[in-house]
């Protein structure tokens, strides 16, 4: 995907019997995600399906995807977040303190952990996700490890044949929509209606003023659990990695913090002003985006910057290829967190960084999101130093998400 742009704005590939459009200019992957001729669809949410269900936000279009937005998007209003802010300190100070200075750290399972427990106590109340957050991590690994290998060697019915490979998929996922229905079940038992997505999920109606079904209610909950976790612990591990690479900036994080907080414990009111620590965030979001690879399909016969797309055609293209464009940043492969500053960030393209998207299909949670990895990188940065370990494999790990491979680090407190 990183070596097309030098064949141009829109490349025609062959994939197969298939023809495909690859989009490499930022701009047109602005216009892309903002018109009306495409839509969410391909092999990538074809093969999500299989995990987040057709009824759920992230694979729906056109009417049902618009109610659903409006179902969800007032659990991350700007002046509701404040409300997770005690739940997301609590959570990565106790990721800092569980911690040993010395001891080696296993990067995957302890993002994935903070991941699906701040996810899940703020959107779905839960106080009983000790055991369950575990029974997630351990799913979900399985499970979107099977699901690229679906997207990529889309072998159909062998898939269906009880291969050791197929059965542990189909063990995790059942795991998976079985927490699920516990969770929801639960709440409808207990009678009790918090302020939470999963109370405006149990009340929702539907495009003729009745309840949604319980097939979207679960759809739903999959969604808020399952992709937003995923990303959301891959950008902690690259964070780690990061932080342990470049420790100038790790300190100048430290240094901040202090700064800001006088010494005390961070806390959520001080994210706004935590600058540097959040352009470290954006930086690590930059060159190494959680979410790789998008693909749409048009509608209709339509043009994109002048090339011809037939109705029916698939487009992809890759944040990952757009924000290491060489035309659209200095020095693209250097971790440099100033190229966010507000005297040189004027100078990067518009739609060049785009970590949550554009438009309809714009994340809800992008200040959810970086309010939470902003806070956790600031508690671990100033408690720690890191190193890698002996043994630590941090090469790129391409599934439906970028990680690290097996990211190993060693905090040495400060």
């Amino acid at each position: 995907m990183s070596r097309l742009r030098e064949h141009g704005d829109v490349v025609r590939l062959k994939l197969g019997p298939k023809t495909v459009y690859a989009v490499t200019a930022p701009a047109l992957t602005g216009a892309l995600a903002l018109s009306n001729d495409f839509i969410i669809a391909g092999p990538l949410w074809e093969s999500l399906e299989g995990l987040l269900g057709k009824e759920g936000v992230a694979t729906a279009n056109g009417p049902r995807h618009r109610r659903q937005r409006r179902t969800i998007q007032p659990a991350f209003r700007l002046d509701a977040i404040p409300g997770y802010g005690p739940i997301m300190e609590e959570e990565a100070h106790a990721l800092a303190e569980r911690w040993k200075s010395g001891e080696t750290i296993d990067c995957t399972s302890e993002s994935f952990r903070v991941a699906v427990r701040i996810a899940a106590r703020c959107l779905l109340r839960g106080e009983y996700m000790d055991e369950r957050a575990e029974r997630l991590c351990v799913a979900l690994a399985t499970v979107f490890r099977g699901m690229y290998r679906r997207m990529v060697v889309p072998l159909g019915p062998l898939y269906n044949l009880p291969l050791p490979a197929n059965r542990e998929f189909n063990r995790a996922l059942a795991d998976l929509h079985l927490l699920v229905d516990e969770i929801v079940a639960e709440r409808r038992a207990s009678g009790q209606k918090p302020d939470d997505l999963l109370t405006a999920l149990l009340e929702a109606k539907d495009e003729n003023g009745d309840p949604i079904g319980e097939q979207e209610i679960h759809d739903q909950v999959v969604a808020i659990l399952t992709p937003g976790s995923e990303t959301i612990a891959s950008t902690i591990m690259w964070l780690l990695h990061m932080l342990a690479e470049h420790p100038e900036h790790a300190d100048r994080v430290h240094d901040e913090v202090q700064a800001v907080t006088g010494g005390r414990p961070v806390v959520f009111a001080d994210v706004r002003g935590l600058r540097h620590t959040n352009n470290v965030v954006v930086e690590s979001m930059r060159l190494s985006p959680a979410v790789w690879i998008l693909t749409r399909r048009a509608v209709r016969d339509t043009e994109l910057g002048g090339y011809s797309i037939p109705s029916g055609a698939d487009i992809i293209y890759s944040p990952y290829a757009i924000q290491r464009d060489p035309k659209s940043y200095e020095r693209h492969l250097e971790f440099d967190p100033d190229r966010w500053l507000p005297d040189r960030v004027k100078d990067i393209p518009k739609h060049a960084m785009s970590p949550f998207s554009v438009g309809n299909r714009k994340c809800p949670s992008d200040h959810f999101s970086m309010a939470q990895l902003t806070l956790v990188t600031a508690a671990l940065a100033t408690r720690y130093r890191f190193e890698q370990v002996a043994g630590s494999k941090d090469a790129t790990r391409v599934g439906i998400t970028l990680r690290p491979h097996d990211l190993r680090v060693r905090p040495v407190a400060r």
